[in-house]
């Protein structure tokens, strides 16, 4: 009794990105024994996965409107789930550094519907696809459009990765886009077509609204909320004494200087004089 409540105060307590990966991880689990139990009966497929996972006939989205959301938090087996919730873990964490958690929540679905569309589309329109019956379950598309977003925000922010050293934010992102396009004639092509969807979401709106705050899905927001965090902004005192006014410009100047450096390559690349400066200017 005490795991559940234990599991149900670290998902209160935790910011959006940890209840993003409970939510998917409870529901692989629930399919997990759904499918245990149907197989004892000889059901043919799990009801879950069939009710909201995406069939690539549109017709069968006038039947279940919800699939084109719903996919994206189901899985089809362990390495998948895992592989996303790893990728969404590291990803999603520094996306919040940078923008809100209800951004995020807004980025994964919006990526999650990006990427349903590119699916259907994919689906209906190359002739590859027909005569071809494929459902479409993963959290991918929408971790693509978190991935892309916060890559197309800072590019040259640098990642340490073990063994490798440090790695610059859009080379990663290069990489993972390179696989997607690589799978689109392979035996989940359409999976990989709604990974770009998702992907080309994310780089649109991050490349054309920067780091405003997204206003729409409040409702949804509401479900998953439970602490309020902003963008993180320098604030500029407006009540500075009108004497040293050159020498504070001049501080100013050195302190954005620092701050776009550190938005672009991390922390990490400072030198010791500027971590000294800044370390000094933040006492004041």
């Amino acid at each position: 009794m005490s795991i559940i409540k234990d599991l149900k105060y670290s998902y209160n307590t935790g910011n959006i990105v940890e209840k993003l990966i409970y939510l998917n991880v409870a529901l692989f689990i629930c399919t997990l024994l759904i499918s245990v139990l149907q197989g004892l009966y000889k059901g043919e497929m799990n009801f879950i996965m069939e009710w909201f996972s995406l069939d690539n006939d549109i017709n069968t989205l006038f039947r279940k409107p919800w699939s084109i959301l719903s996919y994206g938090f189901l899985h089809a087996g362990f390495l998948h789930i895992l592989m996303n919730m790893i990728v969404l873990y590291f990803i999603g964490n520094l996306f919040l550094e940078y923008f809100t958690e209800k951004q995020l929540l807004n980025f994964y679905i919006l990526g999650t519907l990006f990427g349903g569309i590119f699916f259907l589309f994919s689906q209906n329109y190359f002739p590859l696809f027909e005569g071809k019956s494929t459902v479409l379950v993963g959290a991918s598309a929408g971790i693509s459009a978190i991935f892309i977003g916060i890559t197309t925000y800072m590019p040259n922010y640098q990642i340490k990765l073990r063994f490798i050293g440090f790695v610059k934010l859009w080379y990663l992102a290069a990489f993972w886009i390179g696989l997607d396009i690589l799978g689109l004639i392979g035996s989940n092509a359409g999976g990989h077509f709604a990974h770009l969807g998702g992907a080309l979401f994310g780089f649109i709106y991050v490349s054309r609204a920067s780091n405003k705050e997204i206003s729409f899905l409040n409702n949804l927001w509401g479900m998953f909320s439970s602490k309020n965090k902003k963008i993180k902004t320098v604030y500029k005192s407006s009540t500075k004494r009108k004497n040293n006014v050159s020498n504070t410009n001049s501080n100013q100047v050195k302190i954005d200087a620092i701050l776009d450096k550190i938005s672009k390559s991390g922390y990490d690349t400072l030198t010791k004089e500027e971590k000294d400066f800044l370390f000094k200017q933040g006492k004041k």
